[in-house]
């Protein structure tokens, strides 16, 4: 998506939250920390993905990015470029590993997504990220 960038940059500067979708084996390839750190930088809150490498859903934690992935599948192709979507309740939900629904204001559906994360990896998300986690303990 060409228009990324510049989309991000602009939700990020009105106050808004980024979400990004991903398909299978979302992370794949170098597993550096820039892979999560440059979108921690435009906003970005979330990554639906179909699935995601270990390493780099590791590391968006550590971003405080919130990896989720699509229960089935095929909700997947119900989202769009530009559609808005909201997770109400995420850190409470999150908090209490409990199953978490999307909604997609755009199109009115909404679908349920799983999480996969051990209860530090949920206090750590929940600070905001590694480096808020370790300062505040």
């Amino acid at each position: 998506d060409d228009t990324f960038y510049k989309r991000a940059v602009e939700y990020r500067d009105k106050g808004k939250h980024n979400v990004i979708v991903g398909g299978l084996s979302y992370g794949q390839g170098s597993s550096r920390e820039h892979a999560a750190l440059c979108p921690m930088f435009l906003g970005v809150k979330v990554v639906i993905a179909k699935s995601f490498e270990r390493i780099h859903s590791a590391n968006l934690i550590n971003f405080g990015i919130i990896p989720l992935m699509f229960k089935k599948e095929s909700d997947y192709d119900g989202i769009d470029s530009g559609d808005e979507i909201q997770i109400p309740n995420i850190r409470k939900v999150i908090s209490k590993n409990e199953p978490l629904i999307v909604k997609n204001l755009t199109k009115g559906k909404d679908f349920e997504v799983n999480y996969e994360l051990s209860e530090r990896q949920r206090n750590i998300l929940l600070a905001g990220g590694m480096l808020s986690y370790i300062k505040n303990k």
